[in-house]
């Protein structure tokens, strides 16, 4: 059988650097997946049933970032390496050394919509429902990054296509990074972009519950294949499933997800 095995390509981590100031590719990532949802949403902000007005939707946005950078950061804390915080409590502010939580910024960006709701009296479904109508864009490029950094990398493969990662040893692995591109942002975001097309707008938490059920999915059947954080392992074992933390956090958005559908749908 004939093998494919990629050597990752040497890439820069810093993807702009001017002077001092060195702007890495997962903060860009960051800057460009927020421009990009900011432009949906303000084009949606145009139509009269919008909840939001552009203004609102900056305060939204900005709500939005500190919830991904604190939840994401203390879902990172909490979840994947506590011991070690605990013995090094000002570490958890080194943010720049990396630790991010997807789950921990999920959480972080669903107090941001709560306090957006309340604080500008806009209805709690509406805004939900359109900020996970864009979340995949941040997801898929957020992935493309973990990619480029050689990061999150998956587990040795026996397939004849694979990729050798720097820091993973001589063997090929799969590039989970991309599976996760292309299920959590690319195939999502096509499913809610459909959904909208359908008129799931109209639908109150169809949306919200398409984009956890999706996600979840996605997160679960990727960490098959995705190596285990060297430190904690597998963390619980589900129907002879060794189970990661990753999968163990998305299973709560599985569920959420299928009773918001489930509920609409009955």
């Amino acid at each position: 059988m004939t093998e494919f095995w990629f050597t990752f390509p040497e890439i820069d981590p810093i993807a702009i650097q001017l002077g001092p100031l060195a702007v890495r590719w997962y903060a860009l990532a960051y800057i460009v997946g927020l421009g990009l949802q900011w432009g949906v949403l303000a084009r949606h902000s145009k139509r009269p049933d919008a909840p939001f007005d552009r203004e609102q939707l900056g305060r939204l946005l900005n709500s939005c970032l500190l919830g991904i950078i604190i939840g994401g950061r203390l879902g990172y804390v909490l979840f994947y390496n506590l011991d070690y915080y605990l013995t090094a409590p000002l570490d958890a502010l080194k943010i720049w050394q990396g630790g991010m939580s997807f789950h921990g910024g999920f959480a972080g960006v669903i107090a941001a919509v709560i306090w957006t709701a309340r604080s500008e009296k806009i209805n709690l479904q509406q805004l939900a429902d359109r900020v996970a109508m864009v979340a995949p864009i941040g997801l898929g490029l957020g992935r493309l990054a973990n990619f480029i950094n050689g990061e999150l990398y998956g587990r040795v493969t026996s397939h004849p296509v694979g990729m050798i990662f720097p820091g993973g040893g001589p063997l090929p692995r799969h590039p989970s990074q991309l599976y996760e591109a292309a299920l959590e942002g690319l195939l999502l975001g096509l499913l809610l972009w459909l959904a909208v097309r359908r008129g799931w707008l109209d639908r109150p938490w169809a949306l919200t519950g398409l984009f956890a059920l999706g996600y979840g999915l996605s997160r679960f059947i990727v960490e098959m294949v995705r190596e285990p954080d060297a430190h904690i392992g597998f963390v619980a074992e589900l129907a002879a499933l060794h189970l990661t933390m990753g999968q163990l956090l998305s299973l709560p958005m599985i569920l959420v997800g299928l009773y918001l559908l489930l509920r609409r749908a009955g």
